[in-house]
């Protein structure tokens, strides 16, 4: 049997509103199906549908064997509520049977609607389910996230996640519940997070949360601190956050690169929030580390980190380089995560300040920049390391393993020969 003759499961998405809302066309293929499977609280929906009812069981690998027995059906249809391909089943079902088995006719998702109702716009919001997931790793992308979409769970509700967001200093979003969306009870709670604390509402919700004006990202406070490599979150972080922070793994690849020693003297400049000055100067406990930065807030947040992690050796340097490098001592490795209009300048005064046998590394995001980065550095030292960074963290959603992608990024680093004047 051909592919466009193999009989195939519809996967219907319906909404709170149920038969009201659905087009002509998705009425039709109810009213033809002679398998109709899902939820009980979706089924009574359709107790006048002529098809043969399969109450869906809640454990996935059983109503994988439903579905399975499903399709041997002439015309079977799984009906579940908003867009069945954003956190519902047809991903899993695709996943697993393969995408050929199924056709997915999607309602508006009721995360759509929520920031319809709230009249927020959804492009670059933070957005994932509550249910079967750990809490501790939904407030750790929430951090440092501008928006929030959240399908609570049973075990999650808004009252539980507002006390662990607070828990942990995350005080700084406008949250907003909204509540059987499309029906006649629909409801819209615009409230503070320690409001919403011992306040119950439907099972059928979706929380928003919605960053308030210039709040920076507050630093998880839990877990143990390490050397280096810490946690991204485990910074008080400026926004746009993703822009001015060195990530774990790549600020790892440097400072291995930077060769930093006990007594070392380091500079970083363009320090942004200071993450890599702060590790630097857990592995010179010894010596001293200056960060650069020009920015008034970022400024103020690398003092704030460094006495977060107790690393006295770190001074911040309100400036911008090449300009007030002069006023510091010659460095043993040097760090340059932003490198400005005039860098091929920069990084010829900072490799003639810096010692023989010292190292520098460079953090470039562009291809354009690190073009010109390695033309200026080969000019200096040879030879010139060069890493693309391309990393995937692994992320739990429903039952499967998924990888986000941070964005690729340049690593570069030269070293000081002993014999090259200064």
């Amino acid at each position: 049997m051909s592919d466009e003759a193999r009989p195939k499961l519809v996967i219907l998405g319906i909404g709170d509103d149920g038969l009201a809302g659905l087009t002509e066309a998705a009425r039709r293929l109810l009213a033809g199906a002679d398998v109709l499977l899902g939820a009980p609280s979706v089924l009574e929906q359709f107790d006048d549908a002529p098809g043969r009812k399969v109450v869906l069981e809640a454990e996935m690998p059983g109503a994988l064997a439903q579905v399975r027995e499903a399709l041997k059906a002439q015309s079977p249809v799984l009906v579940c509520g908003g867009d069945p391909l954003f956190y519902g089943v047809a991903r899993y079902l695709c996943d697993r049977l393969g995408k050929d088995s199924f056709t997915v006719v999607p309602h508006v998702s009721s995360m759509q609607l929520a920031f319809a109702r709230v009249k927020e716009s959804w492009e670059e919001a933070y957005l994932t389910s509550l249910a079967g997931r750990p809490i501790e790793a939904v407030v750790d992308r929430i951090r440092t996230a501008e928006k929030v979409g959240l399908f609570s769970g049973d075990d999650h509700t808004p009252s539980r996640l507002a006390r662990a967001l607070l828990d942990r200093g995350i005080d700084y979003f406008r949250a907003y519940v909204c509540e059987n969306l499309g029906s006649p009870d629909e409801r819209v709670t615009q409230a503070e997070l320690s409001e919403l604390i011992g306040m119950d509402f439907s099972p059928l919700n979706v929380l928003i949360l919605v960053r308030k004006p210039n709040r920076p990202n507050q630093a998880s406070r839990h877990g143990g601190r390490r050397l280096f490599g810490n946690p991204d979150d485990a910074f008080a972080q400026s926004l746009p956050s993703s822009g001015l922070i060195t990530q774990a793994e790549v600020r790892s690849m440097a400072l291995a690169q930077l060769d930093i020693r006990p007594s070392s003297t380091v500079w970083d400049v363009g320090a942004g929030s200071g993450s890599l000055a702060i590790e630097a100067a857990q592995l010179a406990s010894l010596g001293m580390v200056y960060a650069i930065e020009p920015e008034p807030a970022d400024f103020a947040l690398i003092q704030a980190n460094a006495e977060a992690f107790g690393v006295p050796n770190v001074k911040a340097v309100a400036g911008r380089a090449p300009e007030v490098l002069a006023g510091l001592p010659d460095p043993d490795a040097v760090f340059l995560g932003g490198l400005g209009r005039q860098f091929d300048l920069l990084l010829g005064e900072v490799y003639k300040r810096l010692h023989p046998g010292g190292n520098l590394v460079v953090n470039v995001a562009t291809i354009e920049g690190l073009y010109s980065a390695y033309q200026t550095l080969k000019t200096l030292a040879a030879p010139v390391r060069v890493w693309n960074v391309s990393i995937a963290r692994g992320i739990e959603q429903m039952d499967t393993l998924r990888f986000d992608a941070i964005a690729p990024t340049f690593l570069l680093a030269v070293t000081k020969q002993a014999q090259t004047g200064r």
